[in-house]
C-alpha cells in the first residue's frame, strides 16, 4: 500500500510540473496580436445630391493583415500597422455615361428605363490603429477597440448601367486614387462591429451633377472577423 501511495504522489507531481511546464511555454511574454481581419459591410453614402437614391446592396469587403506594435509592458495597448485589399460597390439612381477623352457625363434617371446603376472600385488599403484589448498571453477571448486612420489607393474602377435595352460599362476616370478615413473596430472575441467614415470625397471636381460637384463621402459599417 505504501509504495502504491507513493507512486501515486510520485506520479501526479510529474504531472503536475509537466503541466506547469506546458503553461508557462504557452504564456508567451512577447505576444502579439498579429491577425487576419476579414470585415463585410454596407455603403451608405453621405452627403448626397438632391434627388440621389440608394438603391440594391451597396455592399463591400476587405481581406488584411495587421502588424502588431505593444507599447505597454502588459502588451494589452500599442499601434496597429497593415495591408489589404477591399472592393466596393454603390448602387443609385446616378448613371454615368462616357463621351469619349475622359469626359464624363452625370445624370439622375428617375425612368423605369434603368434596371441598375452602380460604381465599383478595387484598392489596396493601409490602416493605421491605436489598438486596446483585454487579452492576456493566454487569453484569447477578449474586448478589442481598435480605431485610426486608413488610406486606401484605388487602382481599378468602373461604372455600370444596366438599360431595358442593353448595357453600359467603362473605367471611371472621375474617382479619386487615395482615399481616407477614420477607422473603428470594437467588439468581443471573433466578430466586431466594423465603422468607417470617409474624410475624402469618392468622386473628383470633374464629377458633376445638374451644375454641383458630386460630393459624396461613403459611410461603412458591418462586421469584423478576427484570425489570429
Amino acid at each position: 500500500m505504501y509504495r502504491i501511495t507513493s507512486f501515486l504522489i510520485l506520479m501526479f507531481t510529474v504531472v503536475g510540473l509537466e503541466a506547469q511546464i506546458a503553461n508557462e511555454a504557452v504564456a508567451d511574454t512577447k505576444y502579439r496580436e498579429d491577425q487576419f481581419n476579414v470585415a463585410v459591410w454596407y455603403n451608405l453614402l453621405q452627403d448626397k445630391p438632391s434627388g440621389v437614391v440608394q438603391s440594391n446592396l451597396s455592399y463591400g469587403v476587405q481581406m488584411a493583415f495587421i502588424r502588431d506594435f505593444p507599447l505597454n509592458n502588459r502588451r494589452n495597448f500599442g499601434l496597429g500597422l497593415g495591408t489589404g485589399i477591399s472592393t466596393n460597390s454603390y448602387y443609385s439612381n446616378i448613371v454615368a455615361v462616357d463621351n469619349g477623352n475622359n469626359f464624363i457625363t452625370y445624370s439622375i434617371d428617375a425612368t423605369d428605363n434603368l434596371k441598375r446603376s452602380k460604381l465599383e472600385t478595387y484598392g489596396v488599403e493601409f490602416p493605421l490603429e491605436l489598438r486596446w484589448r483585454s487579452s492576456t498571453a493566454t487569453e484569447y477571448k477578449f474586448w478589442r477597440v481598435y480605431t485610426g486612420i486608413k488610406a486606401s489607393y484605388l487602382f481599378a474602377t468602373r461604372s455600370k448601367a444596366v438599360f431595358e435595352e442593353g448595357k453600359s460599362v467603362f473605367y471611371n476616370p472621375n474617382v479619386r486614387q487615395w482615399q481616407y478615413g477614420l477607422n473603428l473596430n470594437f467588439g468581443y472575441n471573433t466578430w466586431n462591429l466594423h465603422v468607417y467614415y470617409a474624410l475624402s470625397n469618392l468622386l473628383d471636381g470633374n464629377a458633376i451633377l445638374e451644375g454641383q460637384p458630386i460630393t459624396v463621402k461613403p459611410l461603412r459599417v458591418g462586421l469584423s472577423f478576427y484570425i489570429l
